[in-house]
């Protein structure tokens, strides 16, 4: 167990070509709100693709002391995805590598997959 702050980090779904942010937009203010309710502090950082995400990963990573850093599906089920996934986990192995790592499964559960860790 661990304890500390959060990050999560999932892909900003307004940058998403094809997509209707409302509904995931939604989802997400929901996680947000789940995390005030468990009193668990939160910072959320959301990825542009090919914008330079991997510096605006880094930029967050490094700016506070994050216990955990919860991973969205949106990252990691979509298959194309793979390989900037593998990048993901790497750079948050090596800028927090104290921080457990967790993965949701929708923007409303974020907080459940980081109190699995968090004490």
């Amino acid at each position: 167990m661990t304890t500390g702050r959060v990050l999560v980090v999932g892909l900003d779904p307004a940058k998403l070509e094809g997509w209707d942010p409302a509904p995931v937009q939604a989802a997400i203010a929901r996680g947000r709100a789940r995390f005030v309710e468990h009193g668990v502090e939160a910072d959320w950082c959301l990825l542009t693709l090919g914008d330079n995400a991997e510096e605006t990963l880094v930029t967050a990573l490094t700016g506070d002391d994050y216990g955990c850093v919860v991973i969205g599906g949106g990252i990691r089920t979509h298959e194309p995805l793979l390989g900037f996934f593998e990048k993901v986990i790497n750079l948050v192995r090596l800028h927090v590598p104290g921080a457990a790592i967790a993965f949701d499964s929708t923007p409303e559960d974020c907080v459940d997959a980081a109190l699995r860790w968090l004490h």
